[in-house]
């Protein structure tokens, strides 16, 4: 969760994705062009049911703090269950993922004359995704382009399709734009987001691939400084955006895999489109052609009919692909999904199972440290202190430097959690 106070007693409170951060951004940018004042903003996720709980509780929480705000309640858990906030009598509006990139949707006297507070169309119909031109984000250092939304896959443990609608693209232009508008405003760091980003283009007149945006945009914003993309479908890597992964030094040596299993007869049941092998084939070849590329993943623990073998296999994974910085997420049935309708997995076994995920993360993370200290790195700094590599480490510099600068530094430990280097 995270807090966007920068627009005049406006305040976004942000769950979940990339996405989602790119979204509060916008919606900030237009409740405060449209004068709206004293107002919270919810931008919820729905992935799982601990991050709906999480914002009805924040939302209870404000109410009391702040007992004269207008709470507007958006994002994709009130997509989905808009009568469940609706309800709510701390809550005076709740919108849609439609309506909330809609600058009237932030007008003050947006809602005041309806007689039902939720204004939430069917997302299903949406068949375009606009691009909207923001600043920046607050620390005009990193700035998520949303590229795409939607998504046409039907995993069988996902609601999001449901939150988010069908997949659609914006167009390269468009993204290009504001791409360059960002950089020239001072942003070094673009992350390309969406919900589904390897999907993208497929129903734009061309169909481009990602890797064809890739690299429309390197070549036409040479002064973009690091370019690195969100969460992303392995299986679904065009032979263009594989190339420029190991050939440009622009693109960062960090992927994100929506990998959730590491079991083949699991990711069948999940409908997911590819196999373990697929997954460490990916890992292997890319590592083989740029040795400093490092992989985080996405991986879901208990789903529904997993035994101990096959969570094993999700364990193994994470030393057969090399993967650090893992989001883990204990299964968590969704009403809606075919999952939900599985022999469940007991909520202790889920539990143990993803503190031992967790676990192993931890490991991988500290060995790749270890082989770290020594070397030399290129460090985005964010705070005057604090920073990223290339490869998405954390960095905390033993002398401030100008937020916004790309520095040199040699890192000589870690605590585990973040690196530790002398600025050179």
């Amino acid at each position: 969760m995270s807090r966007n106070t920068n627009h005049n007693k406006i305040d976004v409170v942000t769950f979940g994705c990339r996405l989602n951060a790119y979204e509060s951004e916008v919606m900030a940018s237009h409740a405060h062009d449209q004068g709206l004042e004293n107002t919270v903003i919810f931008n919820t996720c729905a992935v799982t049911n601990e991050a709906t709980r999480q914002a009805r509780q924040s939302i209870r929480r404000v109410r009391r703090e702040r007992p004269d705000a207008r709470i507007i309640v958006t994002g994709c858990a009130a997509q989905i269950e808009p009568e469940r906030f609706g309800a709510m009598d701390d809550v005076d509006l709740v919108i849609g993922n439609i309506e909330k990139l809609d600058a009237k949707s932030f007008a003050p006297d947006f809602g005041l004359d309806a007689e039902e507070k939720i204004v939430v169309n069917d997302i299903m119909s949406v068949t375009e995704t606009a691009e909207h031109l923001i600043d920046g984000f607050s620390d005009r250092v990193r700035a998520f382009v949303q590229i795409q939304n939607g998504c046409d896959h039907r995993c069988t443990f996902c609601i999001i399709p449901f939150g988010r609608g069908n997949s659609r693209s914006v167009p390269a232009g468009e993204i290009v734009r504001q791409i360059r508008h960002l950089v020239e405003r001072g942003t070094k760091e673009i992350v390309l987001t969406g919900v589904d980003i390897t999907s993208y283009g497929a129903d734009l007149p061309s169909q481009p691939s990602l890797g064809a945006l890739v690299e429309r945009i390197l070549t036409h914003v040479p002064n973009l400084p690091r370019l690195r993309l969100s969460s992303i479908d392995s299986i679904e890597v065009d032979d263009t955006l594989f190339h420029l992964l190991v050939e440009e030094e622009r693109m960062m040596p960090h992927l994100h895999l929506s990998l959730q299993s590491g079991d083949n007869l699991i990711l069948k049941r999940m409908k997911r489109r590819h196999t373990r092998e697929d997954a460490i084939a990916f890992c292997q070849r890319l590592q083989n052609q740029r040795p400093e590329m490092v992989f985080g993943a996405d991986i879901i623990a208990g789903f529904p009919t997993e035994t101990e073998e096959m969570f094993d296999n999700s364990l193994r994974l994470v030393d057969e692909c090399g993967l650090t910085f893992l989001h883990v997420f204990p299964y968590s049935a969704k009403e809606g999904t075919p999952a939900a309708r599985i022999p469940q997995v007991p909520g202790k076994i889920i539990k143990h199972r993803a503190a031992r995920l967790r676990e192993k993360a931890e490991q991988t993370t500290a060995y790749v440290y270890d082989g770290l200290v020594g070397t030399e790195q290129s460090i985005l700094m964010e705070k005057p202190n604090l920073g990223h590599t290339n490869a998405f480490a954390p960095v905390e510099i033993d002398r401030a430097a100008e937020p916004g600068a790309i520095i040199r530094a040699r890192v000589t430990g870690h605590d585990g959690k973040k690196l530790d280097a002398q600025v050179l």
